[in-house]
Parts: C-alpha cells; structure tokens; sequence
C-alpha cells in the first residue's frame, strides 16, 4: 500500500461543543453530589436509616465516579491537539465511562453487604427526620439529571443523531441510581412509619442493589466494545459493503474493518479484489465517503495496490 497523507491533526470533531457542554454539567452535578452526599451520611448515621445511609454513601462513589467522568472530559480535551493520538483522544471518555461502571458495581455490593447486616441486626430509626433527608436528596438528583439531560441534548444536536456520549451517559446514569435509591428509600422509611415495617429499610436496600448492578453491567457491556473495537456489527459495515456492491468493477471486498473513533465518528480499512476500470483508491474514498459518519478511509486495490485516507 502506498503512503498515505496523515492528517495534520487529530480530527476537532471529537472534542466538540456537545464534549464542552457534557464536561461543564458533569462538573457542576460532581459538586451538587458531593455535597449532597455529606448531608445524607450525617443523617444516616443521626436518624439510624440504613436506607438513607445507603443512599447517602451511595451517593458518594457517585461524586467520584462523576468526577472521573469529568476527569476523563479534560484530558480528552487537554490532548485533543496532541500528534500522538493517531485518531484522537474520544476513547479517554469512553475510559470514563468503564471505570464509573465498575464503580457502580461496587456501590451494588456494598448495599448489598450493608443490607443484610441491618436485616440481620435491626436498629431503631427516626423516620420523619429521615424522610426529610430523603426528599431533599431526591430533588437534588432530579435537579442533576436535569443539568446533564440537557448538556446530552446539547451534544446530541451535533452529532446528527449518530451514536452516544458514553461517558455522560454514565455519569446521568449515576444520577439516575442515586434518584432511584432515594425513592426507594423514602418508601421503605413511609412503610416503616405507617406499619412499622422496620424491615422494609434493609429490603429496599437490596431492591436498589439490583437496579444499580443492572445499569452497571449495561454500560460495561457498552464502554467494553468500544474499546475493544468490537463494533463490525455496526449498520455503517453494511452500508460500506452496498457502495461495492454496486460498482462490480472493484471486485468483491477481501478485507474490512472498521472501528469507531468519535462518539459518531468511525475509521476504516477497506480492500478490494481487484481495480479494473481505472477506478483510483481516491474514487473509492469518494464513494464510500458519501457515509458521513466515515471520517477516515484506507483503501487497498488488487494486486496494484493504492492507498488513499482522509483527514
């Protein structure tokens, strides 16, 4: 294959006004958490609710993981210029994104752990204070899901409708958690205050456990084929193997990958059978370009190789 022009730089879409948008809510929401965070440990502890305790420490890996998130915004920011970044530095999100999934297992496990010791040794709890701390905690997290709603609305207006922030989808995710924990939470300590359920205060959770861990393993799953580049089930392959199929004179594709490099954003490599016709690697990456979402394209022909990429 011949040398290909390597771009002068990484390409700027990758770190776009959408990137600008998801690392200011993801830094405002990390400092809301926190400091929500610290009012409903002290309660916890105060009022003897492990449910608020659970959310309230809940609560904190998720300033963390937030802050990861907000963590991994600068940096892809910060080396978004740099050369060494063959494609750019998209993939320092998606990075986010992972470690606040694993985050978010841990904080299932712990609720898990920390349920089962107040099911087994229950302890008196003052409901009304408790539910007080709860509804605050809960309108916090409506007000957070809210600031990043909007900032992946914003980043969602330019990528065309094309793929996802994972990396401020985990961080909504975190808020979302800790909303759904803190509902919980509030329905156990009301069930506990009306029938004297104290045991509804462990069990909800538990409840929340699973919810966590279900979201958890959904955006591992996700960050995971990213990184590995394990996307050539992607509807953008098929697309690329309907532009072959309808010039014949390229000969059939003997070699294709392709892998993404931006939230919308995908690279490949694409070798043909043959290059008859005098069809060009440049009229190749022409047609195949018409794709939008292909930012660069290798192309290699026959026995005659040619290559040609974009910028």
């Amino acid at each position: 294959m011949t040398p290909a022009q390597a771009p002068e730089a990484p390409h700027s879409h990758i770190f776009d006004q959408g990137n600008q948008a998801g690392e200011r809510g993801t830094r405002l929401v990390m400092a809301i958490t926190a400091l929500m965070m610290a009012v409903e440990v002290v309660a916890g502890w105060r009022f003897n609710s492990m449910a608020l305790l659970a959310d309230g420490w809940h609560m904190s890996s998720h300033a963390v993981a937030i802050g990861v998130s907000a963590f991994a915004y600068a940096m892809a920011r910060r080396h978004a210029g740099d050369r060494r970044f063959a494609f750019g530095t998209w993939k320092i999100e998606i990075l986010g994104g992972f470690a606040s999934a694993l985050f978010l297992l841990g904080v299932a496990a712990w609720m898990v752990l920390g349920s089962a010791q107040r099911l087994l040794d229950p302890t008196p709890i003052h409901y009304r204070q408790a539910i007080a701390v709860a509804v605050v905690g809960l309108a916090v997290n409506v007000a957070c899901a809210l600031i990043l709603g909007r900032a992946h609305d914003h980043g969602h207006g330019h990528d065309h409708g094309h793929g996802h922030d994972l990396n401020l989808r985990s961080a909504y995710l975190h808020v979302i958690a800790d909303a759904a924990t803190s509902v919980l939470a509030i329905l156990a300590l009301a069930g506990g205050m009306a029938a004297g359920w104290a045991w509804l205060d462990p069990v909800m959770g538990f409840a929340g456990a699973i919810l966590v861990a279900v979201w958890a393993v959904g955006l591992l799953r996700d960050t995971t084929r990213v990184l590995l580049d394990a996307e050539m089930d992607h509807p953008v392959v098929d697309e690329i193997r309907e532009v072959v199929a309808g010039h014949p004179e390229w000969g059939g594709v003997t070699d294709l990958h392709v892998w993404r490099v931006g939230k919308a954003s995908y690279a490949c490599i694409l070798a043909l059978e043959g290059g008859g016709g005098g069809v060009t690697p440049a009229a190749v990456r022409e047609a195949v370009g018409v794709h939008g979402e292909l930012v660069h394209i290798t192309v290699e022909l026959g026995g005659n190789r040619g290559g040609a990429c974009t910028g």
